[in-house]
């Protein structure tokens, strides 16, 4: 389970060091490959161990490619996804297409989504942290009826 949020950098040649805590936990589930691919709601890359998104590839595949939605999900997710391999140093090198889609330069987010990763641009992250607390605050929407029994 990954959770948490760090603040990492990139080096110049398109690489970030992952979290040791992370890279210990990807090790002991014998992980070294992750896939890469861009969110197709927010400017930033999703990452999820190969074991984790060969599941939700299956299910991606398995929409019906006449369905205007479903084919673009498809496109974009599987189209986008990009195998990555941990270096022995625990490095991620990021590919320059998926980098410049999530506008990623030097400063990036790495947050902790359960069973994946997503990796934003620093900026593009406080920015939307910022807009998600302000929609919360003044937003009239229902919560959802799963969410209203849950105690924090």
């Amino acid at each position: 389970m990954f959770r948490g949020i760090n603040a990492i950098l990139i080096d110049a040649k398109g690489r970030m060091a992952m979290p040791a805590r992370y890279r210990e936990q990807l090790q002991q589930n014998s992980v070294s490959q992750l896939i890469v691919t861009i969110d197709t709601e927010s400017p930033c890359l999703l990452l999820y161990p190969l074991p984790e998104w060969e599941v939700i590839e299956q299910k991606i595949q398995a929409l019906p490619s006449f369905n205007k939605v479903a084919r673009r999900i498809q496109r974009l997710l599987i189209g986008h996804a990009t195998e990555a391999e941990l270096d022995a140093n625990g490095r991620l090198l990021l590919p320059p297409l998926l980098r410049e889609y999530a506008q990623l330069d030097k400063k990036m987010m790495l947050v902790g989504q359960g069973k994946k990763f997503e990796l934003w641009d620093e900026t593009q992250w406080h920015a939307g942290r910022a807009n998600w607390l302000k929609e919360e605050a003044s937003s009239t929407d229902e919560l959802p009826e799963d969410l209203q029994t849950l105690a924090l």
